[in-house]
């Protein structure tokens, strides 16, 4: 018997994807759980305009993802840090510090969690931090750590 599923089911498949399984499973696991329903025409039609709506969703998303990373690619952010007399800086710069950096400079509010530090960021100077957006999708920014 062929099911879509409506939930994710461990070691089967997952959500909105047309499985095979045995007609004692989906009647007496499956369908009570309201985890799988009967693969026929009218549940096939609407498992296709789910597909349609989560591909346009995606799509958004992913217009919404390129315009974060050109805005994010216009220059390097500025990062001000308390520096001793030889540039080294107390302490070190953070991905919070370059969170906050991105929402006061490009507007744009990206999750502290999201962003690597490459080098270790002790000094004045140049470095890079890699963005994570999921999916698949990333993008390397630059920043200047300068003396406030």
């Amino acid at each position: 018997m062929e099911v879509i599923l409506i939930q994710d089911v461990d070691n089967l498949g997952a959500r909105n994807e047309v499985v095979k399984v045995k007609n004692g499973y989906a009647r007496n696991y499956l369908f009570p759980r309201q985890l799988a329903v009967e693969k026929n025409n009218s549940n096939g039609k609407q498992l296709e305009e789910r597909l349609k709506q989560v591909r346009k969703k995606e799509e958004k998303m992913l217009a919404e993802i390129n315009n974060v990373i050109a805005k994010l690619k216009e220059g390097p952010l500025k990062i001000g840090a308390k520096t001793g007399t030889s540039g080294k800086i107390f302490g070190s710069v953070t991905a919070l510090q370059l969170s906050r950096a991105i929402r006061e400079q490009r507007g744009y509010e990206i999750d502290r969690r999201k962003i690597s530090i490459v080098d270790d960021v002790k000094e004045l100077g140049a470095y890079k931090a890699n963005i994570e957006f999921g999916n698949g999708h990333s993008t390397e920014l630059d920043f200047e750590v300068v003396a406030e």
